[in-house]
């Protein structure tokens, strides 16, 4: 019998909704057989889910109540079985998921790939075509180092909802196959500093204009080595391309590396240095009172979000060489302590008005120092320790893959210093 063929998916994301919308009715308008799907979250607080399905010259609207009203009740209850009702209709030769504004495009990657519908994730039956994330340049700039909630504009994906509306729309962009520009910046300080930010949190990605394009030419856009929905892996390489090393309209991006231990009450006091004059924040951290845990840190605008990225390799419990990704097994070959294994702190922070060498210096002056070092590893892990336990997402139990890499243990908003 020969296999049913995978229907290509097109995800749409970004924080505004015309253009959003705009960009979906584009790629639908390019052939009968394009399904557009589009979950509003807006009415989540009463644990409605409002659903838009389009195909052809058909529109359907569906009212979803769903127990606990997250976006992960809605993608395991409706858009995953959904899809794969849709790649089976023989009207169907594409699937464009319009994502709520308050969707990262990386997560519902992930549940396509990984979460069971059946016996089977979707992905048997979708394969994803490119990514798109819709940029206003009106907004995007002020959108992405802003420290405003989503709760505080109307767009959290949860009522228990944290993040911060520069944390969307920075893992958004970065998520992207292809940056869609929509509108003009409302001046030229405002697209050239835009521009610079785009060009060091994601430096691979092409970018091309929603009013000068259509759907051919956007499909056409995605790089041959573009991810196509591929999840990023927690302990690979923190940049996709190679971004500008100098600095632009005050833009700059320093790399800070260490193979020594934080000092758990340091590190707590340092993380401030990236919540004021910092546009972004990702990598991994070696906390001392926790030696086994990979330590996920992530900043945004003035959101920060600290999780949970597995054991490291040289944990006792950590994972055998041969079920990592080789990108991870390569950069634990490159930086192997004979002592402390892949144990390390790397980060990646772009910044804007702080200077990056007060950076470096308040991270270094975090580390443990000679004698503490010296202790080892049983003194170490009673340090007081203000990071605390993990928090887990209920929605999330019994999906252990997924809570490792999303869980978050603290998402701070803090006023820039």
């Amino acid at each position: 019998m020969t296999p049913h063929p995978r229907v290509p998916l097109v995800l749409v994301s970004g924080l505004a909704a015309d253009p959003d919308d705009e960009l979906a009715e584009l790629l639908r308008r390019a052939g009968p057989g394009v399904a557009v799907v589009h979950h509003d979250l807006r009415h989540l607080g009463s644990g409605v889910v409002r659903r838009r399905l389009r195909l052809g010259a058909r529109e359907e609207f569906t009212a979803l109540e769903l127990a606990h009203g997250c976006v992960n009740c809605t993608l395991r209850e409706d858009l995953l079985p959904l899809l794969r009702r849709l790649a089976h209709r023989p009207d169907v030769d594409r699937i464009v998921v319009r994502l709520d504004e308050a969707m990262e495009p990386e997560p519902v990657s992930w549940a396509i790939a990984n979460v069971l519908v059946g016996d089977r994730p979707v992905s048997d039956d979708v394969e994803i075509e490119a990514v798109f994330t819709v940029v206003d340049c009106a907004t995007w700039l002020a959108d992405a180092s802003g420290d405003e909630l989503l709760l505080e504009r109307g767009l959290q994906g949860s009522p228990e909802d944290e993040r911060t509306v520069a944390q969307v729309a920075l893992a958004q962009v970065e998520f992207a196959d292809v940056l869609v520009l929509a509108g003009a910046a409302p001046d030229a300080w405002c697209a050239a500093k835009s521009a610079a930010v785009l060009d060091r949190v994601a430096p691979s990605v092409p970018r091309v204009e929603l009013s000068r394009t259509e759907a051919a030419g956007l499909l056409a856009a995605v790089p041959d080595g573009a991810r196509r929905g591929e999840v990023t892996d927690l302990h690979g390489a923190l940049l996709r391309g190679q971004p500008p090393l100098h600095a632009d309209c005050g833009i700059e991006v320093l790399t800070f590396t260490a193979q020594r231990p934080f000092h758990p009450e340091r590190l707590h006091e340092a993380i401030d240095t990236l919540l004021g004059g910092v546009v972004r924040t990702r990598g991994r951290a070696w906390v001392a009172s926790q030696p086994d845990v990979a330590f996920w840190l992530e900043s945004a605008g003035g959101g920060l979000a600290l999780g949970h990225a597995g054991p490291w390799l040289a944990s006792p419990d950590g994972p055998d060489w041969a079920d990592v990704s080789a990108e991870r097994r390569t950069l634990a070959s490159l930086r192997w302590h004979e002592v402390w294994g892949d144990r390390a702190q790397e980060l990646v922070v772009v910044t804007d008005l702080a200077a990056p060498r007060d950076i470096d210096d308040a991270l270094r002056a975090a580390l443990l120092t000679d004698e503490e070092l010296a202790e080892g590893e049983a003194a170490w892990r009673s340090y007081p320790d203000p990071f605390g336990e993990w928090h887990e997402d209920p929605c999330e139990a019994g999906e252990d893959d997924e809570a490792e890499r999303h869980v978050s243990a603290a998402n701070r908003k803090d006023e820039p210093q």
